[in-house]
């Protein structure tokens, strides 16, 4: 009964809220009226009516406007302080909703990171979509960029290697089963890693800003063996750090067709390419650094045929090109970007720059070894920037210059070393660009300017010798004429 009555006694929170509201706007109302009642009386005294009962008498319009003013300044102010309350009342709810959202993030991030981790490898694929939509859900760019790390951890997690065939059937009846049970828990978990590969390609290839995009963020695939689909199709590369720094790309098809490099910084450092397809058809190289470093091109298929390099920087610096038909820079364009391959080693495979145009920037071949394979840049043409095969070793590759336009810019072969192999410029055509041989070293294979068009290149004949050796074979009208 005691509870009863206190019960009856205490007014509930629904009459304490309504006792609460009436006293603050009978306060309002009160602060209102003294207000307005401060204003009218300032108002008086500015008109100068502060003997308003001796002098000066107030007829009923002007009062009335007065009343009105004082009012309307009342209620401006009101609303300025409204306005103020809304607005810290929207910060608060705002902050209030994201501390709500991170909550609930937080148990999905929980639970889906446990479906990644199970045994199951069915659950780790649910695991998987679980983090890619938390990702796109997430609150925050911090938030959406920890669900892509764990993704990206996974990939680079130690992986199983494929157990091979199934023993013969000489084996015992549970050996092969225990192998075919190995086998295709190999198959389901390469499956989960590749579906991580394709939403990863998805989401760089959503447009920046829109509710599924990942571009900005970062990337981290350092070392992941990359062995299926990827595609990076139409993606914009325009900030953060995308790393596939010592990645194996051992088979499948990699697309970066149509992708954008504009910003950020992208690397295939030590990167190996030892089958599949890789394919950069395409691509605008504009901005941010793209660096292929000491990456090595062993087998498959790289191409860059139509590539743009337009900006940026490019960098192929002691890079490896040895088997197999590798890298297509077929009709690729130079105009503006930084691209090096100073150190490369062409050893073997074949790397085409047929029809490519240079037309500005800087390409640089510093020091590369041509020792073996094919290098084409048939058909290409050079109009304007800074092509360098400076301290350039030739001694075994097969490279092809025939057809070239030298029509602008410079492109040097200064104290480059020809030893071997078999460079030839044929139907080559000098006509305005600066393209020194001074310091060249002709002591071995075969250098052909046949059916040349155009002066001779700048030190070239001095380089050569008087007379040429057999192996350097040059227009009849270059040679100086016999006393």
């Amino acid at each position: 009964m005691t509870a009863n009555r206190q019960s009856r006694s205490a007014p509930n929170d629904r009459e304490l809220r309504l006792w609460k509201v009436g006293r603050t706007l009978t306060l309002a109302f009160a602060a209102a009226v003294l207000v307005s009642a401060g204003v009218f009386l300032s108002l008086v005294v500015l008109l100068d009516f502060q003997e308003i009962d001796k002098t000066a008498k107030l007829d009923a319009k002007t009062l009335f406007d007065l009343v009105k003013l004082s009012f309307g300044v009342v209620a401006g102010a009101g609303a300025l302080v409204a306005l103020v309350v809304a607005y810290r009342r929207q910060r608060v709810d705002e902050a209030g909703a994201h501390r709500e959202a991170t909550r609930l993030h937080t148990e999905r991030f929980s639970q889906a990171v446990d479906k990644l981790g199970s045994d199951s490898p069915a659950v780790r694929l649910g695991g998987v979509h679980a983090l890619a939509g938390l990702a796109d859900d997430a609150p925050d760019d911090s938030l959406r960029q920890t669900c892509i790390d764990v993704l990206c951890a996974y990939l680079r997690l130690p992986f199983p290697p494929d157990p091979g065939n199934p023993p013969d059937d000489t084996a015992a009846e549970e050996q092969r089963e225990a192998h075919q049970d190995k086998k295709d828990r190999y198959r389901a978990l390469r499956e989960v890693r590749h579906t991580i590969l394709r939403l990863i390609g998805d989401h760089y290839r959503t447009p920046k800003g829109t509710h599924h995009s990942w571009q900005g963020c970062n990337l981290d695939l350092t070392g992941v063996a990359i062995d299926g689909q990827m595609s990076f199709t139409g993606a914009s590369f325009s900030g953060g750090d995308v790393s596939f720094t010592d990645a194996a790309f051992s088979g499948g098809n990699v697309s970066f067709t149509d992708a954008a490099f504009s910003g950020g910084n992208v690397s295939f450092t030590d990167a190996i390419f030892s089958g599949g397809n890789v394919s950069f058809t395409d691509a605008a190289f504009s901005g941010g650094n793209v660096s292929f470093t000491d990456a090595i091109f062993s087998g498959g298929n790289v191409s860059f045929t139509d590539a743009a390099f337009s900006g940026g920087n490019v960098h192929f610096d002691g890079a490896t090109f040895s088997d197999g038909y590798v890298v297509s820079f077929v009709g690729a364009t130079f105009s503006g970007s930084y691209v090096s391959f100073v150190e490369a080693r062409f050893t073997g495979g074949d790397v085409r720059f047929t029809g490519a145009t240079f037309s500005g920037g800087d390409l640089h071949f510093d020091n590369a070894t041509f020792s073996g394979g094919d290098v084409h840049f048939t058909g290409a043409t050079f109009s304007g920037g800074n092509v360098h095969f400076d301290h350039a070793i030739f001694c075994g590759s097969y490279v092809r210059v025939i057809l070239a336009i030298f029509s602008g810019g410079n492109v040097s072969f200064t104290h480059a070393a020809f030893s071997g192999g078999d460079v030839r410029f044929d139907h080559a055509i000098f006509e305005g660009s600066m393209v020194p041989f001074t310091g060249a070293v002709f002591s071995g294979g075969n250098v052909h300017f046949d059916a040349t068009s155009g002066p001779a290149p700048a030190g070239l004949l001095e380089a050569v010798g008087t007379p040429a050796p057999a192996e350097v074979r040059l227009r009849p009208d270059w040679l100086p004429a016999n006393p």
